[in-house]
């Protein structure tokens, strides 16, 4: 076998130095192929990258990171014609429809890229989807952009540099609505504790002060995480940390949060969606909306703050709904630590999602759009279509201010559709500040 020269591309990790440019790179490196990385989100178009390489591959582990991959694809195609070009990642099977990827490699996906190295791209086409399980390397982070490029902990003012690692692939449950089930069917996969342990020594080693677990949900694996973050705290004392956790774990591992405090966390990311548990029952999240304040409560008496995540637009919201949101957003003293982009999303329902073919979905489901790779919807209230593109452009028009601020516009626009008026001091409540921890860059899909 005669070493090839890969270029990993990323587009989009949250903002994150990408795991999913060094994990592929150490799998590469390891069977003796030369490997340059390239970030596309904090990096320019290399034009001399693109001469050299024998073969690209485009990381895609969000929705987002895929509709960018494929335009910079296109753009690789047109200097390259015949370069070979892959997709891989969470979103690759999304890609497999997309002429521009002669291969997608979604699940564990290191076994066929590396297959498809070894053959300098020539070992078939189509998509490819890894459910094994598979050798775990130490990710490789040599040639990424320093943590100071990309997001930081944000605490009292004060910004931290941060990183991210990965303690298992997949997820154990079926949430409808999310890429997941469609590429691991529930399956889990642990990496294992010193593996993770070796990643979080580099970024340590680099500077980082914060980690972010950017599991799908930390608390798959239960203990597997715990003895992770204890054997963390001892060796780095210093690292602070943030991860995701379902709010049916929450409930279900309520007695660890202390744990998780007394061990650096500093706050929990979790899915709420909406406050609709008709919605939430056609997703599948597990969750009432009852639950969700119960967790929010349960955190902070243990000491840490929860970060929701939501999905307010989708083809059963209601005008109260949305408005629902914003009240609890308000109520519970979350408008400082709410990514005001949360509070805009709508829907994505990619071809191969459970959604796609649920008898609640049909009725709304509208041509699929290959370019923004999601099956189109309407909102059988128009009103709530507009609502949802004027928040996205508040939050847009936001980026920079304190999301309070931004917060108290975007309220503002649902309660003039509600017909209510809202007083500044209805806003949000008086104890709400900024300085609370939050990462710097915005979470998006």
């Amino acid at each position: 076998m005669e070493a090839v020269r890969i270029a990993l591309i990323s587009t989009y990790e949250l903002g994150r130095q990408p795991v999913h440019l060094a994990s592929p790179a150490a799998a590469l490196r390891g069977r003796g192929h030369e490997v340059a990385v390239l970030d596309l989100a904090v990096q320019p178009w290399d034009e001399g990258l693109a001469e050299w390489t024998e073969g690209a591959a485009f990381s895609v582990p969000m929705h987002t990171a895929l509709r960018l991959a494929a335009r910079a694809a296109r753009r690789l195609r047109e200097e390259r014609p015949h370069l070979p070009i892959a997709a891989y990642g969470l979103y690759a099977p999304a890609a497999a429809d997309d002429p521009v990827f002669d291969r997608v490699f979604g699940g564990e996906y290191e076994p066929g890229l590396a297959e498809w190295a070894d053959t300098a791209g020539r070992d078939g086409e189509g998509a490819a989807l890894y459910r094994g399980r598979t050798v775990f390397r130490i990710p490789d982070r040599a040639g990424l952009p320093g943590l100071g490029r990309y997001a930081a902990l944000e605490s009292g003012g004060v910004r931290r540099p941060a990183g991210a690692v990965e303690t298992g692939h997949g997820c154990r449950h079926r949430c409808r609505h999310c890429p997941l089930p469609t590429v691991y069917d529930g399956r889990f996969r642990a990496v294992p504790r010193e593996t993770v342990l070796a990643d979080i020594g580099q970024l340590a080693e680099a500077g980082a002060e914060h980690v972010t677990f950017a599991d799908a949900d930390f608390f798959n694996g239960p203990q597997h995480s715990l003895r992770i973050v204890r054997e963390m705290r001892r060796r780095w004392p210093h690292l602070t940390f943030d991860a995701t956790i379902k709010v049916e774990h929450l409930l279900a591992h309520s007695g660890a949060l202390g744990e998780l405090r007394d061990n650096g966390c500093l706050f929990v990311v979790s899915a709420f969606e909406t406050l609709n548990d008709r919605i939430l029952e056609i997703l599948d999240k597990g969750h009432t909306a009852a639950e969700a304040a119960e967790v929010i409560h349960l955190a902070r008496e243990a000491g840490l703050e929860v970060h929701p995540t939501w999905l307010p637009f989708t083809p059963w919201t209601e005008l109260g709904d949305v408005a629902d949101v914003f009240s609890f957003v308000a109520a519970h003293d979350l408008a400082g630590i709410t990514d005001p982009v949360q509070l805009s999303i709508r829907l994505l329902v990619p071809r191969r999602s459970l959604l796609a073919e649920h008898p609640e979905f049909l009725p709304h489901r509208g041509e699929y759009d290959p370019e923004a790779a999601t099956y189109r919807w309407r909102s059988p209230d128009p009103m709530l279509d507009e609502l949802a593109g004027r928040l996205a452009a508040i939050a847009e028009e936001g980026a920079g201010a304190p999301p309070v601020e931004t917060f108290v516009r975007m309220r503002r626009e649902v309660w003039e559709r509600v017909g209510d008026e809202m007083r500044w001091e209805e806003a949000i409540p008086s104890g709400s500040v900024e300085g609370r921890p939050r990462l710097t860059e915005p979470w998006f899909c």
